[in-house]
């Protein structure tokens, strides 16, 4: 993936800011960044995410976690497709 060379000199200024600043925090931070660089690069570029898929993941482990205890494992599965359809969401008209 192409990488602008401003951008490049920007993320190694952050780098030697966070090592110098000798704070654990902003060293965790860089380490963070370099370690997702090529993530965060596809998605300033392309601006494509996977908040959708982590959204309704959220939602089946909330679920699932309401449901902790039921007997009937089915029960638990057909609440979570229930909660996870456009239609229990809001985007399809009931009508």
């Amino acid at each position: 993936m192409h990488q602008c060379v401003s951008c490049v000199r920007q993320v190694s200024r952050t780098y030697r800011r966070c090592a110098d600043a000798d704070l654990p925090e902003l060293q965790r931070l860089a380490t963070t960044v370099e370690t997702w660089w090529r993530e965060i690069l596809a998605f300033l570029h392309t601006g494509i995410t996977n908040a959708g898929s982590e959204g309704t993941n959220q939602v089946i482990k909330t679920i699932a976690r309401d449901a902790y205890g039921f007997r009937n494992p089915g029960n638990q599965r057909f609440r979570t497709r229930c909660a996870t359809t456009r239609r229990a969401r809001g985007h399809l008209d009931a009508r």
